[in-house]
Formats: structure tokens, sequence, C-alpha cells
């Protein structure tokens, strides 16, 4: 699209004047055929209109590719606006019609040795645009005259078409020796040729790391740096980029570079400026901080810097980023200039927040007074995201400049006397991080805090006031009071919020063990029994065994002291800075992420360091350098196979252990539902035979008491407890065992090895790494009033379950989530409400598992597995349709006895038998045997004829219906040939999908 603005652009210097909105207005009938009739005109300029017509109805999407041979007719022409106008068409056209584009190579063959460097460079320039494998030979001769063309111009273009070239058959570029040639443009005289060169053998480079095309010495960089200062801006980004690429000798020379490159930051344009800043903090990482130039060189960069931040709010705003990555690696370079960072009333928000980042940053105790003066004026202003950072900017001065905590303190406290909720929340939650900075320094603020409990309502709020509560309860006289009132409504807060009051009722039962045993007893049962979220659920469990075992442990666990916060807790970690200044300019610097995070494909994966912290004298960049400085690349994560797990688990210790007891109880057990001790609950509530009270432990009389106990179970031996997650023979004591919290593999003793632990014995197989497919957008949010929901579905442990992640991409808050479904073809309906336990803010995500059953009422659907959805919230009600995977429905115990499925084949009409072709999928029968299985698409048999393995495969629908298969797979042969039987053969086509889609992903 730019190569076409660009030729649009220069079209229009060459006299077609603003008439030319005439050719984008005509809707007429027959058009083709007037225009291939005036294209084939013996008149020059009726010729002329006729293909600026062609291309009118090209750019507004119109095909006019039945055209083609009659455009290519008009290539031989002196007319330059035409021939520009011609050649447009083919780049775009040439793809689709690659037999016709043949037509024009010898047009353009001749173009390249015209007298006109213009048109020389136009064909070449062109050739290189058209992506077609068949014209790429013809492209070699042209191309080798040009890159050596007596004018710059050509010789310049031709030099970018050999990226482009390299982008479509880079062992033809290389067999043809034009990367030497690029090579040796370096040295060219002009320095628009350098630049380009210098770009064509960078664009290689990324694309293939492992070569090392850009050779750089300092004979190179000399001529680099010589032609840096007469070529364009963009030529200068160019060049400036491939010297930060560069790694000097020593000292002296990376002195030398730096002061070639230092009048670069005076530069008009920005990008050129950013690049000149990339170079230098590089290199300055070799520099000697005792030399007067180091000195002279910080005081040069920042007024380059400054000056970004006077233009537009966008380019300030990637100013900004660049600014924050560059004061944490050296604050030193702007430590005067604080003032540039205050907040002006008209800045966008977005560069509001980037300020206060930075000033934070620059906070230091010669300017603290000035910061905290600012920080408390924004903290009265209207816009609320801005106000919250604000108020969170001057806890964290206080945290990194010490002398200043006091002050910082006295105006959080002017703050919460404002009543402002939001403010007052956010007060809450620094001054929680001032306490855990200062502890026993500022605890007089304690009952300032308290008065405003009533009004906190978001999660990170109400977790603070509860850390505080819980961490200082020995000094809150109605602290019980004060956790209890959060205790009323455990189960409507969030995770956050639930977790962090069940750590502060622990807290206070150690610390006042006589006025909260009740407490206690009730937050572990809440945390626990009635609680949905693993993380809770093992904290509780883990309380639960410290205070039954060993309270003085307990309290050593819990009320241990704490290690001091960190003066700077956002700070980017050491090693992704260092890559991140090499990448100054780049977007990288703006999302402050390392390009192989967000760069698909091969390209940006090479990690970039500075010279000082390599270690060695090679080039950083370069693959050898990084092998040698041991920097490895980690491999991206595999989700293993089954065979993997199957593999892994081979592997374990899976022998017997001893036991000197009967076994404790399996059968029937459920989750969190069973004392592994056989007190249970009870044991911890006390139960209704109510004997006295038994002490902890009889040597700690100091230990707090216990409420009342059922009597202490029969010892087991600590491996039947599960002695490595905590039990001990004296558990039954005291507080009584927790409730069991792991599978009945865990507790039973391991008998059988791996059959037991499948249960492959009775046909039924533990289904490990059944396929879920990835997320897709449901409802835009556009169409839902600003909440956006994508989801997948997935089975988990025998449960239908559906993904979801819930944005809010309104203004306003969003609440009272529910949802519905329609009739469907498989019964598919909630098994419980949608679980949004807290408010969905502006711009925030969230994510919502919904468990589903198939017990709801059926109604065949279009397509099968087509399912119409209603969410409704607090804004209105809203409507849309997904389609789930069948594997969804495919049942764990759905493996057919081997005469079943014989008897069952046979029993299946052979009209009801439908067969698919599965087209490149890799993998041997094995392989997809188990791939499949982990997807509860059982293999029965299996035999090999003729070299074609044949699998026998079952599949049982949560409806009951059967479904039998036989799966083909030739060795060496990509395509498989799957065959359906089923009674009701609409499922087939849905089955095969879920063939495929298992196989493939």
């Amino acid at each position: 699209m730019q190569e076409w603005a660009n030729q649009l652009c220069e079209n229009r210097q060459f006299g077609s004047k603003m008439t030319d909105s005439k050719y984008f207005t005509t809707t007429k009938k027959g058009e083709i055929f007037e225009l291939k009739a005036e294209l084939n005109s013996d008149k020059k300029e009726k010729k002329k209109e006729a293909v600026k017509k062609v291309i009118a109805s090209m750019t507004v999407g119109k095909d006019v590719s039945a055209l083609f041979p009659d455009v290519v007719n008009c290539m031989q022409t002196d007319n330059l606006e035409l021939k520009k106008l011609v050649y447009l068409y083919l780049m775009n056209y040439a793809k689709s019609q690659p037999d016709m584009a043949i037509m024009a190579v010898n047009t353009f063959v001749k173009d390249c040795e015209d007298p006109n460097p213009l048109i020389r460079a136009l064909a070449v320039r062109t050739m290189g645009c058209i992506r077609v494998d068949k014209i790429t030979e013809y492209l070699c001769e042209p191309l080798r005259k040009c890159l050596k063309d007596e004018d710059p111009y050509v010789r310049k273009t031709a030099a970018v078409c050999v990226a482009k070239l390299h982008d479509i058959n880079a062992q033809l570029v290389e067999d043809q020796g034009f990367l030497d040639t690029l090579k040796d443009l370096i040295s060219d005289s002009n320095p628009m040729v350098v630049a380009n060169a210098v770009a064509a053998l960078s664009e290689i480079a990324e694309s293939h790391p492992n070569s090392n095309l850009l050779d750089l010495n300092p004979q190179t960089i000399n001529k680099l740096l010589t032609a840096l200062n007469e070529c364009t801006e963009w030529g200068q980004i160019f060049i400036l980029d491939c010297l930060a690429n560069y790694t000097p000798r020593d000292d002296r020379e990376s002195q030398s570079i730096c002061e070639r490159v230092t009048p670069r930051l005076s530069h008009a344009n920005s990008a050129v400026v950013l690049s000149a800043v990339k170079v230098l903090m590089k290199f300055m990482e070799m520099l000697p901080k005792d030399l007067d130039y180091y000195g002279t060189l910080l005081k040069k960069l920042a007024p380059p810097l400054v000056t970004l931040l006077s233009a537009e709010p966008e380019l300030q705003y990637v100013a900004l980023r660049n600014i924050n990555l560059i004061v944490q690696r050296r604050p030193e370079i702007l430590k005067h200039e604080m003032k540039v960072f205050f907040v002006k009333y008209n800045d966008p928000i977005y560069v509001k927040l980037e300020k206060l980042d930075i000033m934070i940053r620059l906070a230091s105790q010669a300017n603290i007074a000035q910061v905290l003066a600012e920080l408390k004026e924004y903290a009265t202003e209207v816009d609320v995201d801005f106000v919250r950072k604000a108020v969170r900017a001057i806890g964290r001065c206080a945290i990194k400049v010490e002398q200043s905590a006091e002050r910082c303190v006295s105006t959080l406290l002017d703050l919460i006397q404002t009543k402002v909720n939001y403010v007052v929340q956010e007060a809450i939650v620094v001054i929680k991080d001032i306490f855990r900075k200062y502890p026993n320094k500022y605890e007089s603020v304690i009952a300032t805090l308290c008065e405003n409990l009533d009004s906190l309502d978001e999660p990170e709020a109400r977790a603070a006031m509860i850390w505080i509560v819980g961490e200082y309860a020995e000094r809150i006289d109605n602290a019980d009071e004060l956790l209890e009132s959060f205790l009323e409504g455990f189960h409507d807060e969030s995770t956050q919020v639930q977790l962090q009051l069940l750590t502060a009722i622990v807290k206070l039962f150690l610390k006042k063990p006589t006025e909260t045993q009740e407490l206690v007893q009730q937050v572990l049962s809440l945390a626990t029994q009635d609680s949905d979220n693993p993380d809770l659920r093992d904290r509780g469990y883990i309380y639960w065994r410290l205070l039954s075992t060993d309270p003085v442990a307990a309290k050593e666990v819990v009320l241990a002291e704490k290690p001091l916060i960190s003066e700077e807790t956002d700070l980017i970690e050491p090693t992704l800075l260092e890559e991140l200044i090499c990448h100054i300019g780049t977007l990288a610097s703006v999302y402050h992420k390392p390009p192989s995070a967000f760069v698909e494909g091969s390209r940006g994966v090479q990690h970039k360091r500075l010279p000082g912290s390599a270690g060695s004298g090679e080039s950083v960049e370069s693959p050898d350098a990084g092998s040698a400085a041991g920097v490895s690349e980690a491999p991206p994560a595999v989700i293993p196979s089954q065979g993997d797990l199957l593999g892994d688990l081979l592997n374990l210790d899976l022998t017997p252990p001893t036991t000197t007891g009967p076994p404790p109880p399996s059968s029937g057990m459920q989750m969190g539902a069973m004392d592994l001790l056989g007190g249970g609950l009870d044991s911890l509530m006390g139960d209704e035979s109510e004997p006295p009270p038994i002490p902890l432990r009889t040597d700690t009389p100091q230990s707090p008491q216990l409420p009342h106990q059922s009597p202490s179970p029969p010892d087991y031996s600590p491996t039947e407890l599960g002695g490595d997650l905590g039990g001990s023979p004296a558990m039954g004591a005291g507080f009584g065992a927790p409730p069991a919290a792991m599978p009945a593999s865990f507790s039973a003793p391991v008998s059988g090895g791996l059959d037991d632990l499948f249960d492959l014995g009775g046909g039924v197989g533990m289904p490990m790494g059944a396929y879920s497919p990835p997320k897709t957008v449901w409802l835009p949010a556009m169409k839902a009033k600003g909440l956006e929901i994508s989801g997948t579905f997935a089975r988990r442990s025998g449960v239908i379950q559906m993904e979801m992640t819930l944005t809010n991409k309104a203004m306003s808050v969003m609440t009272d989530f529910a949802i519905q479904f329609n009739r469907n073809s498989f019964g598919l309906s909630p098994a419980g409400p949608l679980q949004v336990l807290t408010p969905l803010s502006p711009n925030q995500s969230i994510e919502v598992t919904l468990p589903l059953n198939t017990v709801g009422p059926v109604m065949k659907m279009e397509p099968l597995n087509n399912l119409q959805v209603a969410v409704k919230n607090n804004i209105d009600v809203f409507y849309f349709s997904c389609q789930y995977p069948i594997s969804m429905l495919f049942a764990e115990d759905g493996k057919m006895e081997r005469q079943v499925f014989l008897a069952t084949w046979k029993d299946i009409p052979n009209d009801n038998e439908s067969q698919f072709q599965i087209k490149d999928c890799h993998l041997n029968s094995d392989a997809a045997s188990n791939k499949l299985q982990g997807s509860s698409i059982f293999t029965i048999a299996k035999r090999t004829v003729e070299g074609q393995d044949m699998l026998y495969q079952s599949i049982k629908l949560s409806n009951g219906i059967w479904v039998l298969a036989e799966l083909r797979v030739q060795a060496g042969n990509p395509n498989y040939t799957v065959s359906l039987k089923c009674r009701a053969p609409e499922v087939s086509q849905c089955v095969f999908q879920s063939y495929e889609a298992v196989l493939k992903n």
C-alpha cells in the first residue's frame, strides 16, 4: 500500500490535477468492455485515460484482473506517467495472474537498460515488488546491472530490491552473489546508497540471525559515520541502528564514535534523536566514569530528551516511555530536569500517568519537597485514574526517600480527611506498604484508618485494611469485631480479600487465642469446606495442619518477622532493561517488552545486551558472542503428549510405601469431604458429646487453647497420612486434622504401578492433555455496549467447562452478571450461576470458568454444535452464538470391548458410514492413537495391512450415542482416511472436525 501511495503521489506531479477525482465516481455497467476497447486504442491520450480508470477501479476494490493482457500491452510506451500506472497495476495483480505476468518480463529487462535513470529504477523496483517465483530468475541479470549502475538513484533502489528478492527466494540471492555486492555498496560514494545497503543488509540479517552479514569493523564503521552526515533522516536512522549493533574494541574507539554521533542529537526528526540516544547509551557503558568526556556526554543527553517533550502528545508518550528506561539505567542524566515532567492541565491521561512514573524515579532528597507539593496538588484533580496514581506516588516517595516518609504519611492523612472514597482507598493501600517499609514507626495512624472501614469497597483496599488489622491486632481493641464484620460476606469477597482475611484471623488467633476460637474455626471451615478456590483451600489446610500439630511452629511461621519491602518494586529486571536499552526508539521500548514477546516468527528473537555487562570484547549481537557469554535461548514450552507423560511417570518411584496399619478408607472419597484421621470438620467445630477441652500441648501452657474435640483417632503411619504434606502421627491431638485435600491416589497405597494409576486394566483410561481450542472473540465490545467476551470450551476431569474472558471496554463499572443458554442439540446448560465475584471496572478483564452439564432441554441446531447464549449485566442483555467442539462431549468411559465393537460395527447399516480425509498430518499411528486417547477417542485394536496401519476406535458421547471409527495411517503419507459409523450419522461431520482439530494441534 505504501508503494501505491508513493506512486499515486508521484503521478499527481505529472499533470494529473485535481480532476483525477472523476475517475472514482463512475458506476456504469459494462465498463470492463469499454475499458478493454480504450486500452487497445491507437490514441495515446485515450490509452492513458483508460489506464487511469483501471487504476481507480482497482483502488476502490473492483476486480479488473480480466484486463491484465490489455494493460500489459500498454507498457511499451515512452510516457513515464503511463508506465508508472501500468507498473502499479502489475504489482497488484501479478500474484493472481503469474503466467500472464511473464509477458511483462521482456519490457522490464528492456526498461532496466533505458537511458532515463528514473525508468531504470522504476523497472527494478517494480520487479522486486512482484512476488512471483517464476519471475525472480529473470530479475537476476537486470538487478546485477542496476546494482552497479552509474546513477546512485538506481543503485539505492536496487539495494532495497535485493532485500525484497531475498524474502522471496533467499537461496537464489546467495547463489547469485548479491549479498557480496550489497556489502560492497557500504563503501559507495553516495550516502543514500550506503544507507539503503545498510537497511537491506539489516533486514536480511534480522530474518537470518545466524548469518554474519553485517561484518562490522573499524574501517566499515568509519565509512558509515562519514555517510551519516550527508544522507536523509531515514538513512541516518538505518545507519545509527546499524552502529548500535557494533561493539567497540576499547574506550578510545567508543569515545570517538560517540563524538561523531552526538551532533545527531540536535536533529529535527525525533526518530533520529532516539536512535542517536540508543547508540550513546550503549557506548557509554565502555567509557570510564572518571573520564571528563563521560560527564560532558551526560550533560549533552539531557536537552534533546527534554525537547522531545514539547512535541504532540503521541510523540511525547513515546519519548516518555523511552525516558522511563533511560532514567532506570542512568538517572543522573535527567536528575536536574524534574520540572519538565510536571503535569500540564491539558496533557492527555496517558502522558500524565507516564510523567508521574518518571517523577517518582527521579525523586531524591534534594527535590522531594517540590515533588510532594506537586503530587498533593494532583490528588485533588478530577480525573480519577490520575488521582489514584498520584496518591500511590506519594506512598512510593515515602518508601524511596526515607527522610520524606513522615511528610508523606502526613500528606496521606490529610487526603484521607477529604473523605473522597477512591482517595481514601488508595491511601490505605499505600500506607500498608509504608508499614512494611518502616515497622513500628507510624502505627499511631491506625485509628484514623479504622474510622474509614465502612467506606472501603475495592478489593485491594479491603485486603490492605485487613492486613493492617491482622498485623497490628494486639494494638486494636476490637480487632476481632472488625475482622468478623468482613467474615459475614466471605463468599462474596474477591480471592485477594479472602486470602488476606484467612491469614489475618489466624494471626489474631495466635495473638489472642482465648477470645477468637470460634472466629478461627469459622474462617477455616469457610476456606476449606465451602470454597472452590484451590489457593484458598490450600492455605486453609496448611494453617489447619500447622495449628493442629505445632502451634509454636505456627507462631514462628505466621508471625515471623517480614523482610522490608524494596525501594523500587516496579523496576524492570536488569537483564531485560539492558535488552530494552538496546531497542530504544522501537516498539519494544514503548511496550517495555523484548521483541521476542510480540514479534511472531524468527525475527526479533535475538537478545541484545549492553557491552559493559556482556563481559567479553566480542560483538554482543553476533550469535557467537551470545553463546560465548553463555546466553542460551529457552526452548518454547510445549504441551507434552500422552506418551511423554507416561514416560515421565515411568521414571517415578512407584514402590508401595511400607505401612504399619490398615490403609485409610479410599472408596467413595470426595475432595475435602473426609478427614484422613476420621475426625473431619466435626473434630474442629466440636461434636454433640462435648468432651472437656484438650490443650494443644501439655508442655506449653501459654499456647492457645482449643475448642472441644472428638476422641483421638487411631494412629496411622506418617506415610499413610501423607507425611510429606505436613502430617505426623500426633496430628489427632488438639485442633483435629484438616479434611483430606488429596485425591484417593495419594491416600491409598500405590500397589500396582501404572496399571492402578491409570486403571488401564478396566478399559477406562485417565485422559491426559485433552485438546481445547484457543479462545476466540464471541461477543465484540461494539455489539455489547463495551462488554467483550472471548472464550473456549474445555473438558477437565470429566467436567465440561466454558472458559471465558470478560473485558470491560466501556466507561462504567459492570456488575450483576448472569448467563442463560437456548435449547441445543446436546442439552448443554450451566451447572451453576456465572460467578463474577467483583465488579468489572473499565479496562479490566476477568477470567471466568462456567461448569456445564448435559441435562438441559434438547433441540436440534444447525450446525449441530451451535450454542445460543444470552448474557445479562447491569447495563443490558446481550445475545451471541458460538460453536463448541463436539470432543467436549466425549465421555471417559467410551472404550468398547473388542467383541462388542465388532458386533456393533456389523449391526450399524453401511448407509450410515461416512468417510473423510485428514490432510497434512505427520504423526505415526502410535502417536496419533495416544493423542486421540487424550480426548477420549479410544483405540480398541490395531492391524497392519500392506504397510497401512488401521486403528479401530470407539467414542461415547455424553447423551449415550456411540461412534465407531476406522483410522487408516500410511507410513510416509501425510493424508489419513477416517471412516465413521454411527446410528445418528448427522454427528459424523462434527466428530470428523474433532479428529482433525485434535490431530493437528
